[in-house]
């Protein structure tokens, strides 16, 4: 089979790479830290915003998967020269460029979420998100590179312990039985991205040319507010019935001027306040993931988490 560089380690990393490895690639993962080798994956300690020492670590490789993420507060400073190094990584090596996006580059819309939206964020971090896009395209348009991004919206699953409202702020409460705070409108719809799919559908674009060169949809399943999805989660675990309160907007602004997440989850608050669907038709109608089942979905998770809080740590 052949070499891929995923760069990052968090959970889509993670479960791209294990992934990849099952398939029988090689895979060499790319993290500042670095770790130790697991079956089938090497780790290798690099800082990636280095092009060429990215370069020479991803030379041969048939796709670099970029996954990684700067902190949150720190995106504005931290992305572009990422975005500029992996790039000039895939244009040296040849390598496909497949890169993880959100869904923030769209800024609010109205209705569901498709690809041929304009990119009209208007918060630092989507157009950060946009613009890092908008270059790895205009150079595969060029021809200098081979570009592809796969944007998924909040993530869930096994593996996910922080970011987005299905990880460490819904599960863990809800197994011990305890109300769930969350931001937002607890029963507005939200289309949830189960991890699983996000790391099959970065392995599929990486291998499909006519994939190449625009953004896809991960495949989703319907969108469930916060409150149907902890019901369901409640169901699996068999808990009581879950209570779902909303965070008073006033305790979210004080807890802000303490927590750096809480000041900049201001700017995506719109994602939460109302429908926030996304559309992955296009990508099911050219290729072959589907979203899991929301029950497989939801039993792995909680599955999962049960292991996790049950492992001393």
């Amino acid at each position: 089979m052949s070499l891929h560089v995923v760069i990052g380690f968090g959970p889509a990393g993670a479960a791209t790479a294990r992934l990849l490895a099952e398939q029988g690639h090689t895979v060499r993962v790319v993290t500042r830290s670095g770790r130790s080798a697991e079956p089938g994956v090497e780790h290798l300690a690099l800082d990636a915003t280095d092009g060429r020492r990215l370069a020479e670590a991803a030379r041969g490789a048939t796709a670099i998967h970029q996954c990684a993420a700067p902190p949150y507060h720190r995106w504005a400073d931290e992305w572009p020269p990422l975005v500029s190094s992996v790039c000039a990584a895939a244009e040296e090596t040849g390598a496909v460029l497949v890169l993880l996006g959100n869904l923030y580059a769209y800024g609010p819309v109205e209705g569901p979420l498709t690809e041929a939206m304009p990119l009209a964020a208007t918060g630092t971090k989507g157009r950060v998100r946009a613009a890092g896009w908008e270059t790895a395209r205009r150079l595969h348009r060029e021809g200098r590179i081979k570009a592809v991004e796969v944007r998924a919206s909040d993530f869930f699953g096994p593996g996910v312990t922080d970011g987005g409202h299905l990880a460490g702020r819904v599960v863990p409460p809800l197994l011990r039985g305890k109300p769930v705070s969350t931001l937002g409108d607890p029963d507005a719809p939200h289309s949830w991205t189960y991890l699983p799919d996000v790391a099959r559908a970065l392995a599929e674009v990486a291998g499909e040319e006519r994939a190449w060169g625009r953004a896809w949809h991960v495949p989703t399943g319907p969108a469930l507010s916060v409150r149907e999805m902890a019901g369901l989660l409640a169901a699996q675990a068999g808990t009581a019935p879950a209570t779902v309160r909303r965070l008073p907007p006033a305790l979210l602004g004080a807890a802000s001027l303490f927590s750096p997440l809480l000041r900049e989850l201001k700017e995506v608050r719109y994602q939460f306040d109302r429908p926030f669907v996304v559309d992955s038709s296009a990508y099911e109608a050219e290729f072959a993931v589907r979203a899991t089942p929301v029950d497989e979905q939801v039993k792995a998770t909680v599955d999962w988490w049960r292991e996790r809080l049950a492992t001393p740590r």
